[in-house]
């Protein structure tokens, strides 16, 4: 379906969530004004939103490919500040109960950090970790196109795998530099 049109009458849900999906959305305003409308009256929305943090500098250009990467290899039409996300939710009418960047809570204290599975590893039994090492994504590329030419999987997995691996590699470093979050929360 088309979550800029939604297919419900209005006033439909008590109660509404959306997870790293409306970032995917042309207009936020639009995204989350259709959102309020199937809403109940006194009905809650809540969703995690991919955005930049206060880090993001535009004019660092380590900071734009990082940008360029995520939003190329996870099909964004564009990677927003916190800020416009939440501008955007209460522009649409919702009162903001909440927003937050839930990874900063501490609850991932003395664990791994969301973007570790997304970093290089030697080891083949962690994976998707072992695809990033060196070796690795140079060769997934070559092993597909054999797969391909094979007809083992459909024309067009390299192209697929090399898009998801930028992207991949962009969120891994947005979060290693703290300049993107997977997980803001916004509630209203």
């Amino acid at each position: 379906g088309d979550f800029m049109k939604l297919p419900f009458p209005d006033a439909s849900f008590d109660a509404v969530y959306a997870i790293e999906s409306t970032c995917h959305a042309p207009d936020r305003n639009g995204v989350y004004g259709e959102i309020l409308r199937v809403l109940k009256p006194g009905g809650v929305f809540a969703c995690y939103e991919w955005c930049l943090t206060d880090k993001y500098d535009a004019e660092n250009e380590q900071h734009r490919k990082i940008k360029r990467d995520i939003e190329i290899g996870d099909g964004l039409p564009d990677l927003v500040h916190t800020s416009v996300c939440t501008k955007a939710l209460e522009t649409a009418g919702f009162q903001l109960i909440e927003a937050r960047d839930v990874t900063q809570d501490g609850h991932l204290d003395g664990g791994e950090a969301w973007y570790v599975p997304l970093t290089p590893s030697w080891s083949p039994l962690k994976w998707p970790r072992f695809q990033f090492n060196p070796i690795m994504f140079r060769a997934m590329p070559l092993i597909l196109r054999g797969l391909e030419l094979l007809g083992v999987v459909p024309e067009g997995t390299v192209k697929t795998q090399v898009m998801l691996q930028a992207g991949g590699i962009g969120c891994a470093q947005g979060g290693i530099t703290g300049i993107f979050t997977p997980s803001w929360l916004m509630v209203g």
